[in-house]
């Protein structure tokens, strides 16, 4: 695996790969360079099944405080068509897609705040454990944009349920680690100290269970919780993006203000 990473620390131990978001400075921002990488690192282990396990975490104090907005603009300016934006859309689906469906079975360790984007690569893991005073919010919304990133609306319904999706979406509120408990985002919920400890947990029996066997059965319980393609509103959501972020440029141009 390659070494010239930039925005990722990324560790190998035997059928155990290691990913760590690592720009703790802009709050572990998913950028066009944190997809490109870490697309990188899954089609690593897609090519290497003997890997079993892999784990998602961060530096500094939040997870991920969501997608770069400030990205989606700058790349708005310099192509008005939105095809850069719909390309950028695609890379975040195809992460996503394959956090999920990789022979390896996920793990996602959340710590400080886990905002939009945040919690859709976290959801698209299958085992999530978390610090107990963690916060999630899906913000979308409240900034003009709707929730389309990474596929990730279809997992939450299925994962967490249609209404209370809704209210968090609606609302814009801030939700804490029993919340998200409750909702089954999260697996697993300890103090931090004791996050380390709850991912060793689970990596140390998934290590003894055959690969066969544990790659078929994720690939079953993929088929039974998938949404249908040809009904995924979520195939859309480039061009959701692309759109709603052309018709904002074009409000804030003739003077159009909205508030939070």
């Amino acid at each position: 695996m390659s070494d010239n990473f930039t925005t990722l620390l990324v560790k190998r131990e035997g059928p155990v790969v290691h990913a760590c978001l690592n720009t703790p400075e802009n709050g572990n921002l998913v950028t066009e360079a944190v997809l490109d990488e870490l697309l990188a690192v899954l089609e690593f282990i897609h090519d290497h099944p003997e890997i079993r396990v892999f784990t998602l975490s961060a530096t500094g104090a939040d997870f991920c405080l969501g997608a770069d907005r400030n990205e989606f603009e700058l790349l708005m300016a310099e192509d008005p068509s939105g095809t850069a934006m719909r390309a950028l859309s695609g890379k975040a689906r195809r992460v996503c897609d394959s956090l999920a469906t990789t022979g390896a079975v996920t793990i996602a360790r959340l710590q400080g705040r886990v905002i939009g984007a945040g919690i859709a690569l976290a959801v698209f893991c299958d085992l999530r454990a978390a610090a107990e005073d963690t916060r999630y919010r899906l913000p979308e919304l409240a900034v003009g944009l709707p929730v389309a990133w990474g596929g990730a609306l279809p997992r939450l319904l299925h994962e967490c349920g249609a209404a209370r999706v809704r209210e968090l979406i609606l609302t814009g509120e801030s939700f804490d680690a029993a919340t998200a408990r409750e909702l089954s985002l999260l697996h697993k919920v300890v103090p931090e100290a004791e996050l380390d400890g709850v991912v060793d947990g689970w990596i140390r029996p998934l290590l003894r269970r055959p690969g066969t066997a544990l790659r078929t059965t994720k690939a079953v319980l993929n088929a039974h919780s998938s949404v249908a393609r040809l009904t995924d509103a979520s195939l859309l959501e480039g061009d959701l993006l692309a759109g709603t972020l052309a018709l904002n440029r074009g409000r804030a141009a003739g003077g159009e203000r909205s508030t939070l």
